[in-house]
């Protein structure tokens, strides 16, 4: 860092308004700020950085104040006291700036990129489990910015793609589905910016413990024997050994690692806790994990309906937090992408995107007619609009239309 020579490190203490933040001597989930380089313009956000508990940080001379500089006046409102002199109420920090929401075809291409590069992280930190190191959280913080700015922009873009993954795909993939699925849970419930970093990261990581199982298990085309899964049942105990030994994850990652097979009826693994010992993260990873996981390609077996992949675990009583998995289906839609449904029109249809505001009325591919038993030109058609005159009458079973491609209907060059 030190070799860019308009970087300079100073104390906390003399940091001042108008200068450029550019690092924060702290570990990322310790860093008061979501955002790591900016310019300090509001008293807030120094007085956050003072109380951070950190003891330096990196200015960029070039684009803001150097220590020798004066700040900028500030006005008596701006700087927190009134013009008397004495110490005026806080007013409530205003939530940081998100990125501007966007339709799912533009939010594609970043998408993708996001779920590559955290692709290519979990990979990484796999094969660093395997060969014994240590794994440093810190190297998340892209991954997870990236994930969340995503979701920010537009919910299903992200989670689109990551079902677009191959077979043998599934391991490394399902770890940014999970991220993502966090994030978006993490922001219906409405957890704050720290919380949700923390619910994404701990879904990034909550599988880490998998690097350590034999691979001929985590892709055996069948499904396991008692004594194999028994092997597999091992991964959460594993996972937060893992965890620990690196000592930069936070508890609530170690936490949702160990716990997100936790069951609140108290029949899940590895302690069987009840529900009042299980976090609100656990509870969390253990709808996130068990959803993507359904609704995937597996190596054993094919991945089920979305909308009926959720009918079936709100049937499945003592499983999940049902008031939690009620707040889930509000964040991916009662349709959610990928779902088949059946229109009044006796058409056929992939749900496309959701309608924020008529979660009953998404946008839909249509691409069969029962009435002629015929494929039918692609058209686009949103339930939602005005004069639409059709709606989902049912869900249709994902297996009756196995021999069409139906990603190529769902969403075209994604991937």
């Amino acid at each position: 860092m030190a070799a860019n020579t308009s970087l300079k490190k100073i104390p906390i203490d003399q940091v001042r308004l108008g200068m450029h933040l550019h690092a924060v001597e702290a570990s990322w989930l310790d860093n008061p700020f979501w955002r790591s380089r900016f310019t300090l313009q509001r008293e807030a956000d120094l007085d956050k950085l003072r109380r951070s508990g950190a003891s330096a940080c990196w200015i960029d001379i070039s684009a803001g104040l150097d220590v020798e500089d004066h700040a900028p006046p500030v006005s008596p409102t701006e700087a927190g006291a009134s013009p008397a002199g004495a110490a005026a109420p806080r007013t409530p920090e205003p939530p940081p700036e998100r990125p501007v929401p966007c339709s799912l075809a533009d939010e594609l291409q970043r998408a993708a990129s996001a779920v590559r590069q955290g692709r290519a992280l979990v990979g990484d930190m796999f094969e660093s489990a395997r060969l014994g190191k240590a794994l440093d959280a810190e190297r998340c913080l892209p991954v997870v910015e990236a994930v969340t700015e995503s979701v920010d922009r537009n919910p299903h873009a992200l989670l689109t793609l990551t079902r677009l993954r191959k077979r043998h795909e599934y391991t490394y993939t399902h770890s940014v589905s999970v991220c993502a699925l966090m994030v978006a849970l993490g922001r219906q419930i409405g957890l704050d910016e720290n919380a949700v970093r923390e619910a994404g990261l701990a879904g990034l990581m909550h599988d880490i413990g998998k690097a350590l199982m034999p691979e001929s298990l985590l892709d055996k085309p069948s499904q396991l024997t008692n004594e194999e899964f028994s092997v597999i049942r091992t991964h959460p105990v594993r996972g937060w050994e893992l965890l620990q030994e690196g000592q930069t994850v936070s508890e609530v990652a170690m936490d949702v690692s160990l716990h997100h097979h936790e069951r609140v009826d108290g029949a899940g693994y590895p302690h069987k806790l009840p529900r009042d010992k299980i976090s609100l993260y656990a509870r969390m990873g253990a709808i996130c994990d068990v959803y993507d996981a359904i609704t995937s390609h597996r190596a054993y077996k094919s991945r089920w309906d979305p909308a009926e992949s959720l009918a079936r675990m709100q049937s499945w009583k003592g499983h999940f937090d049902e008031e939690l998995l009620d707040r889930f289906v509000g964040a991916v839609g009662i349709y959610p992408t990928g779902s088949i449904v059946r229109l009044e029109s006796q058409r056929v249809a992939v749900v496309y995107e959701q309608n924020v505001n008529a979660f009953e009325q998404p946008v839909v591919q249509v691409f069969y007619s029962n009435k002629s038993r015929m494929p039918i030109p692609l058209q686009r058609v949103d339930l939602a609009a005005r004069g639409c005159q059709d709606r989902i009458v049912a869900r249709e079973p994902m297996e009756a239309w196995s021999s069409i491609n139906l990603d190529s209907l769902w969403v075209k060059g994604a991937g």
